[in-house]
């Protein structure tokens, strides 16, 4: 028989091996789905694989999902690895394109590009002031960061939903929930014609490069992991628990408020109800594929964005529900949690002693 035996020490082998295994078995489960509904699995691994890698601009739309992925999962792992559990970062990417959206309201015809920067600006402040609230109230009154961020998404959806069908609609929209198109200086720069990509996706990159910098090389970046991790060792060593909380939770709103800026300045352009499209959760999913380093992220956040647009193929291509793309993510999760197992335990083949 099968039997789990604790490791002296975790494997380091199987941290990075356990993604790796977790994705076979997600594909694996995959093909057994698309026979299951009558399709060609080989067809179906293609849409989600082959597709979205196919040429410059599938690249570049595989760019535009990535990019709000990578950017929230870089500040949900300073949450995570400073025991700070921020599952809110859905509701920070959407007041930070509700920021946005209002600085890019004002610009007129003759508006300069530096508005860009103001726009960008306005989404990190924005996520950074509704991850504070979340801050503010696990600080003053140990509220728990878990349901107070969560429940702060289904608030920023109903100040979104408010403002697209109020106030903030477009009197020559045809009475559709949304704003006006913003003017185009204040459109994200492309990183070539012919595609969406923008620079964000080079603002994503040099913030994983910096997020490295920090996590390893620097001491605010070891106070920050012991600050949440150790409270106690912390405050024996000098820093601050408190500061790590803060820190977290600020940045992880602001990186997520940011993307959120980033989506609706540049391939969406405007404000609508549909600017809450999961990122912030996925991103979650992302964090812990890519084992919270972020070289890790950047790969899962790919692998993430394979997964939203096989769904958006499966469902034109192949006649299946858009809804594929959350079975892939849940199958991708659940099957890493469980192979996660190896990485404190082996498996031996025997009886138990």
């Amino acid at each position: 028989m099968l039997r789990l035996e604790p490791r002296p020490a975790p494997s380091r082998v199987w941290a990075w091996a356990s993604p790796l295994l977790a994705l076979a078995i997600t594909v694996l489960i995959g093909v057994l789905l698309f026979t299951a509904l009558g399709k060609d699995p080989v067809r179906g691994l293609q849409v989600f694989f082959w597709e979205p890698v196919k040429s410059p601009y599938a690249l570049g739309e595989l760019a535009v999902k990535a990019t709000p992925l990578l950017l929230i999962a870089l500040g949900l792992a300073v949450c995570f690895r400073s025991n700070v559990w921020n599952i809110g970062a859905e509701g920070q990417f959407v007041i930070g394109a509700i920021a946005a959206g209002g600085v890019a309201l004002l610009a007129g015809k003759d508006t300069g590009r530096w508005i860009v920067l103001a726009v960008l600006l306005a989404g990190v402040l924005g996520g950074m002031l509704w991850a504070g609230i979340v801050a503010l109230l696990r600080d003053r009154f140990n509220a728990g960061e878990i349901l107070v961020s969560l429940m702060l998404v289904y608030v920023a959806v109903q100040v979104l939903g408010y403002l697209v069908y109020g106030p903030w609609k477009d009197p020559a929209g045809y009475n559709f929930p949304q704003t006006r198109t913003f003017e185009a200086a204040t459109q994200i720069p492309r990183l070539m014609a012919g595609s969406r990509a923008s620079v964000g996706l080079l603002i994503a990159l040099a913030g994983s490069a910096l997020l490295w910098v920090y996590l390893f090389r620097t001491r605010g970046g070891f106070a920050q992991q012991v600050g949440g991790l150790a409270p106690a060792a912390a405050r024996y060593a000098g820093f601050s628990s408190r500061g790590a909380l803060w820190t977290a939770l600020l940045v992880s709103g602001g990186t997520a408020g940011l993307a959120g800026a980033l989506e609706v300045a540049g391939p969406i352009g405007q404000l609508t109800p549909f600017v809450p499209a999961g990122y912030g959760f996925a991103a979650i999913i992302v964090a812990f594929v890519g084992r919270l380093h972020p070289l890790g992220m950047v790969l899962s956040a790919i692998l993430m964005s394979m997964f939203y647009i096989g769904g958006e193929l499966a469902q034109s291509r192949l006649g299946l529900p858009k809804s594929l793309t959350g079975v892939f993510q849940g199958l991708l999760l659940f099957a890493l949690l469980a192979c996660d197992t190896l990485v404190n335990y082996r498996v031996r083949v025997g009886r138990a002693r």
